[in-house]
């Protein structure tokens, strides 16, 4: 499905088919008669006396080929309401044979900024679909066009329309099977994203072994696939500033390698590498943008398969910082690979900030559910930050803790640390700890793991169900509200 957004300079005429005001949730229309044909206010008046008015958006058919929809809102709404209202409006006329709506904005009673913007946004969120492999596809395109005072600028829509290309980026990329969105593949794709203004570089494996990357390295060694490691800069401030850096796991088949998975739902990990396609998704949108920032993102892009040369455990590797890690198990892949990310992008690149973003450990789902990521920090100031900004655009964060009383449960006795807790408990926490270790000149940092939040199986309030695209909008919102 295609949605159309049309800004008009013109007037809707009173007789236009299929119209969309907004009034308050006390349903109100008085508002409404010059907007409406006198008896079609009248045949409205009468008809909302029968209508519940609790519900947030109210149809009237006006007659077989016309329909006038009422959408109600409080006058404390904040932004996510009215992304949801604009997501619940696709919900309930998506199936519908209508093609095209006309939305008035001066019927809006409340000076919110960017109301109409924030209502298409959720609107479109929620219209996304995967159908790339389906020989039927849905071929119904809405169009909306938007008249009156409250359109969004030139610049507001810009932005809406870039994190909306982010994100539905992150969920194609997500959304690709593992045949073929492999790290070769995957790294190419990365290199189409030149024509946006990003400096690209690709590291292949000749590059990460003389580098010394041989945690990244060793995860992807039982597969015939290559492994990378890719930076996408963008360089949109006008100073030589430190750059805001955001690090993402990519393991585009995680079958555990020679510590099999279970074979039972083992084909969603197709998504483990939903970490990097956050990060992927955002630099995109900051570039589509032209976001007034520095900003970096860094993918490790590995195959974790069970190969006759796979890393084995108990095996002992090197990683980029000179510390060692014996592997317990092979199938905790996903921090090895962020382990050489992090220490590289903190030394080359001296961020401002790091964030990291990983599908990292069963556990965090058991803790949180797909309700909130895990947020694991070194730095307070931008754990705040993250909790507001996704609170805000409703990808929503909790902190969970961080301790050195923890390090003892990935001590090894024969090399500087092991890649699990063998004891067992605070899967997510220790795994967050060794990651912690990466950083190794105390650059504030946060680690996020969206293991439930990556992929929905029965779909959210701005997602349909599958791939969600998480973290795409939280980081927009980071640096919208804190950094530029």
């Amino acid at each position: 499905m295609t949605i159309q957004i049309n800004y008009k300079n013109t007037l809707i005429k009173k007789n236009a088919l299929n119209m969309v005001f907004f009034i308050e949730e006390n349903y109100n229309i008085s508002i409404l008669k010059k907007h409406l044909l006198t008896k079609e206010y009248l045949f409205i008046s009468d008809l909302i006396k029968s209508k519940d008015t609790k519900k947030k958006i109210l149809n009237f058919d006006i007659n077989s080929r016309k329909k006038i929809i009422l959408v109600s809102f409080p006058k404390n709404i904040t932004s996510s309401g009215i992304e949801n209202l604009g997501a619940k409006f696709y919900d309930l006329f998506k199936d519908n044979k209508i093609k095209d709506y006309f939305i008035n904005s001066d019927t809006l009673s409340v000076k919110f900024k960017n109301f109409i913007g924030y209502f298409l946004h959720g609107l479109r969120l929620k219209s996304y679909k995967f159908e790339k492999y389906k020989t039927k596809k849905t071929k119904q395109n809405i169009s909306f066009s938007i008249t009156g005072n409250n359109k969004p600028s030139l610049q507001d829509q810009v932005k809406f329309k870039s994190i909306e290309d982010g994100t539905f980026y992150a969920r194609d990329l997500v959304s690709e099977p593992g045949n073929v969105l492999h790290p070769d593949e995957y790294a190419k794709r990365i290199s189409y994203l030149k024509k946006f203004g990003l400096k690209i570089n690709i590291y292949d494996q000749k590059k990460l072994k003389k580098l010394g990357m041989n945690t990244l390295l060793g995860v992807g060694q039982g597969s015939i696939r290559g492994s990378y490691l890719v930076t996408m800069e963008w360089n949109g401030a006008k100073n030589k500033s430190r750059p805001l850096a955001f690090v993402g796991k990519g393991v585009c088949f995680d079958t555990g390698g020679i510590s099999l998975k279970p074979a039972k739902f083992m084909e969603d990990m197709t998504y483990d590498m939903a970490g990097s396609a956050v990060v992927v998704g955002l630099m995109k949108s900051l570039a589509l943008r032209k976001a007034k920032i520095n900003a970096v993102g860094v993918v490790g892009l590995v195959e974790n398969m069970p190969g006759g040369n796979a890393q084995r455990p108990g095996d002992i590797v090197k990683s980029y910082s000179g510390k060692t890690v014996e592997i317990l198990n092979t199938d905790a892949e996903g921090r090895l690979v962020l382990a050489d990310a992090l220490t590289y992008t903190e030394e080359k690149f001296k961020p401002k900030f790091i964030v990291d973003l990983a599908t990292l450990t069963g556990a965090i789902i058991v803790s949180l559910g797909s309700e909130y990521a895990g947020l694991f920090s070194n730095d307070d100031k931008l754990s705040n930050q993250l909790i507001n900004a996704g609170e805000n655009v409703q990808e929503k964060v909790w902190r969970m803790p961080l301790n050195k009383n923890f390090d003892k449960l990935i001590d090894s006795k024969n090399a500087d640390m092991q890649n699990i807790n063998y004891v067992g408990g605070a899967g997510s926490t220790t795994a967050a700890q060794f990651l912690q270790r990466f950083i190794l000149n105390k650059t504030p940092w946060a680690h996020l793991d969206i293991a439930g939040m990556a992929f929905s199986k029965y779909g959210g309030a701005l997602n349909s169900g599958g791939a969600t695209g998480y973290g795409v909008r939280l980081l927009n919102k980071l640096i919208e509200e804190n950094y530029e």
